[in-house]
């Protein structure tokens, strides 16, 4: 392949950190945008799509995801702290006895199905649907999702609204305590069979155009979450996921192939790192009152009009 330069490496991993939070699908981005601009840059999207699952740019692309989920560790460290002391004490006691424990299990139970597809069927999906065309359809679904969510939940909370005693302060303790509500708001309206479902749900994100975090909140919220909690819900079950799709992948960068591509490599995965942290830092505060609606109109004119280019 011909080499990923620095400019395109920190444009991409801008966009990367920036899309991979947004909903909407920083895959369908990868591809998205660099088939727009065309020249080299729509030479990477031949080399995603390309049957060898060893190929460099995959694993760039994967390295900016590993950035990002170390991004969300930072941001939500309390939240992981508490998080993983209680699946220990779960596991030693072998019961679950509160609420963080039961948040534990229901991460690991959401997170099995993804990681179980994502295995399977990661290469082949790669294969049939990383290319621009197909990138714009599934934008366009996602964009279609997002809204079809939005006006659901509008109906259902006619009904049904739930009240936030948090404090509306920006300070760093009451964020925390923000977290924390929306970890008992999960706990009490998600279910282990919701869990499974969720799960189900995040492994369309291997379809690009397909957003994770979106198709993870819009089935947050019809389980009766508010938007701020399925949000935080989403981000942390996006971590282990980015988090082991980097494991198995970064070892390409290793390889011959891959010689040229490390040092834009490393500034992609940085920038896409400070992207993603300032991204969930905006997002948790934007969906403390706002819809997953701008997101869903963006994506589908986005889409049709990719459609529209590219058919």
């Amino acid at each position: 392949m011909s080499d990923l330069s620095y400019l395109q490496a920190a444009t991409i991993g801008l966009l990367q950190g920036v899309t991979e939070l947004f909903p909407v699908s920083s895959l369908g981005h990868s591809i998205l945008v660099p088939a727009w601009v065309g020249g080299s840059w729509g030479h990477l999207v031949t080399e995603q799509s390309k049957s060898n699952s060893a190929q460099p740019y995959l694993a760039f692309i994967v390295a900016t995801h590993v950035a990002t989920a170390l991004a969300l560790i930072v941001f939500y460290l309390r939240a992981w702290l508490r998080i993983l002391n209680g699946l220990w004490t779960s596991l030693v006691r072998r019961s679950i006895e509160t609420p963080i424990e039961r948040l534990a299990w229901l991460i690991v139970v959401a997170t099995i199905p993804v990681g179980v597809l994502g295995l399977a069927l990661e290469h082949q999906l790669r294969v049939l649907f990383a290319k621009p065309l197909a990138a714009a359809v599934f934008l366009t679904i996602n964009g279609i999702i997002l809204l079809a969510g939005e006006q659901l939940i509008r109906r259902r909370r006619a009904a049904d609204s739930v009240v936030r005693a948090a404090s509306q302060s920006r300070s760093a303790d009451a964020g925390s305590a923000r977290v924390e509500q929306s970890e008992d708001l999960v706990v009490a309206k998600v279910g282990w069979r919701d869990a499974v479902a969720v799960g189900i749900a995040q492994s369309f994100a291997l379809l690009a155009g397909i957003s994770r975090s979106g198709i993870t909140m819009v089935a947050g919220l019809v389980r009766g979450l508010d938007h701020e909690s399925a949000a935080n819900f989403a981000f942390l079950l996006a971590t282990p996921v980015i988090l082991a799709a980097g494991v198995l992948k970064l070892p390409d960068l290793a390889k011959p192939a891959a010689a040229q591509m490390r040092g834009p490599t490393i500034v992609g995965a940085v920038l896409a790192g400070i992207a993603s942290y300032l991204a969930v830092r905006f997002l948790t505060r934007y969906f403390e009152n706002r819809s997953l609606r701008p997101f869903g109109v963006y994506c589908f004119i986005a889409g049709i009009v990719s459609v529209a280019h590219f058919a």
